[in-house]
């Protein structure tokens, strides 16, 4: 069975050598923004989301150094990416995850 959740990688091979494949990713419930770019090696998750132009494209994107990963994993802005990763940049959460469950177990209660 493949799991959705399971990590690939790009193989995408780039012309130049020194040079690493990345995409930056966003979401929004209504819009799914992947760009695709051509780093130098060694860099970083800011230099992606930097280099993606998300910022100039939606001004109001917030991007929290708290709300960063790659492949689902949390990262810092300074973190190296490899070659073929996605950055992934993170929507504040607008109902805390316990209080949802609790919220759909009491609402299953009450039929």
């Amino acid at each position: 069975m493949i799991s959705a959740a399971a990590r690939t990688f790009c193989t995408t091979v780039t012309e130049d050598k020194g040079e690493i494949a990345v995409e930056v990713a966003v979401a929004w419930p209504e819009l799914q923004v992947v760009v695709s770019l051509s780093l130098a090696e060694g860099s970083t998750v800011a230099d992606a989301i930097e280099g993606s132009g998300l910022r100039e494209r939606f001004p109001d994107l917030e991007i929290n150094p708290d709300r960063l990963g790659v492949f689902a994993d949390r990262r810092a802005p300074d973190d190296r990416l490899r070659d073929g990763d996605r950055v992934e940049i993170y929507r504040p959460l607008k109902v805390d995850p316990k209080v949802a469950r609790r919220m759909a177990a009491e609402a299953k209660r009450q039929g």
